[in-house]
């Protein structure tokens, strides 16, 4: 009876000791379940917050024209429009370069020989100042003469006197900018399509010599400062293009700084990418920046004087922007000076200045409105790579 007592207590003992031990296994097992399952939870979210800046990074979600690019994005400005409150936050959100659409030419600044008007051009400067943007100085002499003063056109002197006349201006501009403007355009259109010099008051009465004139002085008033010369029709190449790469040659052969080429780009949904990129090849050989430096596309081939943007125009808009971005950052990044757009918005552009309902064309990244638009987006996928 004893020895069946003791068997009992034994096996009661085991049972207990078991149900003990299955007890602790189970709480084993789901503190370890629960670890996993908060190890597994942490990396779902990691992969979730990845996910989210992929998906940022595709659509170019909270991207702006400033954060897209290495160098700074730009655009023309008006001093008027600093008043337009949507023209300014666009300004301050999405560009880190701004370049006087008017106000730093040579008949803003000197109306006349004695007179001069900074106001209007210092506003500019204070403004980008204020927002930390480059300023891009456009454009100490202009070649031609629709585009001069008539003070000057009409100017009475000879060779020395415009040599003077040439000096004073430039030199007297450039100092007052000296340390504020961090480029200039010094000169602006001086050839013709067939690589001629255009006959304006200055090579008429200097020859070929004022283009090299203009440089030395540039250089002479702000050594710190970046010199371009600037045109159009570039990206077609020919003779012009060649002129101009050959006055850049030139200009190292007798010690004169030129620092870039400034390649316009007021340019159509027509304009060949293959012929862009061949001639920008053309450029990228002589080892000097280059600058996009008046870019817009206008969409209004074929168009009537007045017309709504379609939607299948205004995805040929941010498909073009796209791939001219795109052939621009093919060049080697210690070249890529910068791209800058002729204005801000459509309301801003030039092309629509005498259309009051602003539907004569649609050339620039943003509507009359202000709201971006589709080239926006494509543009900022170029520069992010996508």
């Amino acid at each position: 009876m004893q020895h069946q007592n003791l068997k009992k207590s034994k096996l009661k003992i085991f049972v207990s000791l078991f149900f003990l031990l299955l007890i602790s296994g189970f709480y084993q097992c789901k503190s370890s379940l629960e670890d996993g399952l908060v190890k597994n939870g942490a990396d779902s979210t990691a992969i979730t917050a990845a996910d989210e800046e992929l998906s940022a990074k595709s659509t170019g979600k909270n991207a702006t024209l400033k954060s897209a690019f290495s160098f700074p994005f730009g655009a023309a400005v008006v001093i008027d429009r600093l008043e337009d409150k949507p023209y300014i936050d666009i300004l301050k959100k999405d560009f880190r370069s701004v370049t006087p659409e008017s106000s730093m030419k040579f008949g803003a600044l000197q109306p006349s020989k004695d007179t001069y008007t900074w106001t209007k051009a210092d506003g500019i400067v204070a403004f980008a100042q204020a927002n930390g943007m480059r300023v891009h100085g456009h454009t100490l002499i202009w070649g031609k003469d629709g585009r001069t003063p008539d003070w000057v056109v009409n100017y009475k002197g000879n060779k020395d006197d415009f040599l003077k006349l040439l000096k004073d201006h430039i030199q007297t501009v450039v100092k007052h900018f000296k340390g504020k403007v961090n480029s200039w355009d010094v000169v602006n259109e001086a050839f013709q399509n067939n690589g001629k010099y255009k006959s304006n008051i200055w090579y008429k009465k200097l020859g070929e010599e004022y283009l090299y004139k203009s440089f030395q002085y540039a250089q002479e008033a702000d050594p710190n400062a970046l010199l371009f010369y600037n045109d159009y029709g570039q990206e077609f190449g020919g003779a012009k293009l060649q002129a101009i790469i050959d006055m850049a040659a030139n200009c190292k052969k007798r010690g004169i700084a030129i620092h870039g080429f400034g390649l316009q780009m007021h340019t159509n949904l027509n304009l060949s990418i293959g012929r862009f990129s061949e001639n920008l090849v053309k450029l990228k050989n002589t080892g000097l920046l280059i600058h996009l430096s008046e870019l817009d596309i206008a969409v209004r081939d074929g168009q009537p004087e007045h017309f709504a943007l379609s939607a299948k125009l205004n995805t040929a808009l941010a498909a073009k922007y796209k791939a001219i971005v795109k052939t621009y950052l093919s060049l080697p990044v210690k070249q890529q000076f910068g791209i800058t757009t002729w204005g801000v918005s459509d309301r801003n552009s030039f092309y629509n200045d005498s259309y009051p309902n602003i539907d004569h064309d649609y050339p620039l990244l943003f509507d009359k409105n202000y709201a971006a638009k589709p080239a926006y987006t494509a543009v900022i996928e170029a520069g992010k790579g996508i």
